[in-house]
């Protein structure tokens, strides 16, 4: 008895979830307690409030794929369907790891909840979930697995099965995407490179699902079951729209992605300071002055007086190498 699918009927149609509203208000309050408790005890250093503020979006985006009329919709509409899924494993889990929930905790926290935390960020299974082949590998096997096997059929049968899948996308999502694009203290250190690799190398996963999707027929994994409203047209359409869903939208926003990890680059200035390439550092080793030098110290290409002063030192070389040309050739006389 939905009313056609829009924007109105995205804000009006809401349903009620329990389980999420309970978590989702439950990490609000941590994370908020968290802000406050740095904030007593470090004034001169208080948790950012744009951090803050993208955390709770996230927690926002899962309250509308879940309870809006998004969530409301998804067993109605296999295009909405997909929506929801993207927003979950790719909206909902950048705007959380920007939040960088683990370095509020702990910087919040004390002893002994302090140590438990750091045993647990660097333990063996942390370092297994966090590494980022497990989280390419469970991110592209989740899309193939949740659209185009039978387990697709499963989760349209069994709601509880259903709503598992949403809180599994939303892990996996983090896992995959926290070694990418976030700061927090695991072992995992990417460089900016191999970030966008990737990205890049993930985006192909979402387009061969959506194009089977959008060329599938009545015998494809996932095709909407059960009656359907009039306006929802037939369930071939709609599988077909669900399809272009995941291809456009979702190779949208891995481009998204790639973006923001490019400014995250181009604004780093220790990955700037890292990344000179094998060229570069041959460059600045070649030009490098006397090992304990005062001068061996500055950086040539900071400002002008250490340019000016580059300039000095090559032209004390140009007028020592005269001198030191002619003892060697009177040497050679001798």
């Amino acid at each position: 008895m939905l009313p056609p699918f829009g924007w109105s009927a995205v804000l009006t149609q809401w349903q009620a979830a329990p389980v999420v509203t309970v978590l989702v208000a439950v990490a609000a309050c941590l994370y908020l307690w968290g802000v406050l408790r740095v904030a007593r005890r470090h004034p001169a250093r208080p948790w950012a409030a744009w951090r803050t503020g993208v955390f709770l979006a996230g927690l926002a985006v899962v309250v509308l794929a879940t309870q809006s009329g998004i969530g409301s919709y998804d067993d109605v509409l296999f295009a909405d369907h997909m929506i929801q899924h993207l927003m979950l494993i790719m909206v909902a889990p950048p705007l959380l790891i920007f939040g960088q929930p683990i370095t509020l905790l702990l910087h919040a926290s004390r002893n002994p909840l302090h140590t438990w935390v750091k045993r647990i960020v660097r333990s063996r299974l942390a370092s297994f979930l966090t590494w980022p082949v497990f989280g390419f590998a469970a991110y592209a096997a989740a899309i193939v697995g949740a659209h185009l096997t039978s387990v697709a059929d499963l989760m349209a049968r069994n709601q509880t099965a259903h709503n598992a899948e949403h809180g599994a996308f939303l892990i996996i999502g983090y896992l995959f995407l926290l070694p990418i694009l976030g700061q927090e203290p695991i072992r995992w250190r990417l460089s900016y490179p191999a970030r966008l690799i990737l990205l890049f190398l993930i985006m192909p996963v979402d387009t061969f699902t959506g194009l089977i999707l959008g060329y599938g027929n009545k015998g494809t994994p996932g095709l909407p079951l059960g009656p359907r409203p009039s306006w929802a047209g037939t369930a071939v359409a709609d599988l077909h729209a669900g399809g272009a869903v995941m291809w456009v939208g979702g190779d949208a926003l891995m481009f998204a992605l790639m973006m923001v990890v490019f400014a995250m680059w181009s604004t780093d200035s220790r990955a700037s300071s890292r990344n000179h390439g094998w060229l570069e550092s041959a460059r600045r080793s070649t030009v490098a002055l006397a090992p304990g030098s005062a001068e061996s110290h500055v950086d040539i290409d900071d400002d002008d007086e250490q340019l000016a002063a580059y300039n000095a030192f090559l032209n004390r070389l140009n007028e020592a190498k005269p001198s030191g040309s002619g003892s060697q050739s009177r040497s050679a006389g001798n």
